[in-house]
């Protein structure tokens, strides 16, 4: 195992958490993931959902109007979480089991970051 995941997810992690509304289009959403240079929003549902530009571009695919299409319609419910002190590597084999490439990270009931494969790689 790598240094990188021998650390704990709070040393790697992406913060601030970004997040979006359901209410927001899907439009808005991918602008702020531009602006932002990220791949995946929060979705301040209770409990959060998560949007990923991979939603996104299935949308275009489909040929939604992503103007008018809302995140609520295309958002992934039921999220996967990862509390911020497990190592890096545990989150790592958690997100492949899952088959996803983020996890919203939590310290108690907060949501604090996101951790990604881009998170996880080694520089080295």
């Amino acid at each position: 195992m790598s240094l990188k995941q021998e650390r704990r997810v709070r040393e790697v992690m992406t913060t601030p958490l970004e997040t979006i509304s359901r209410n927001a289009t899907v439009s808005e959403a991918a602008a702020a993931m531009r602006e932002q240079d990220i791949r995946a929003l929060v979705v301040t549902t209770s409990p959060p959902a998560i949007l990923t530009s991979t939603d996104v571009l299935g949308a275009v695919a489909d040929g939604r109007d992503v103007s008018a299409l809302s995140v609520a319609e295309i958002m992934t419910e039921s999220v996967e979480t990862v509390p911020a002190t497990i190592r890096a590597g545990e989150a790592a084999a958690m997100m492949e089991s899952l088959g996803v490439n983020h996890l919203p990270v939590r310290e108690g009931s907060d949501y604090v970051g996101m951790i990604s494969w881009a998170d996880l790689a080694d520089t080295a």
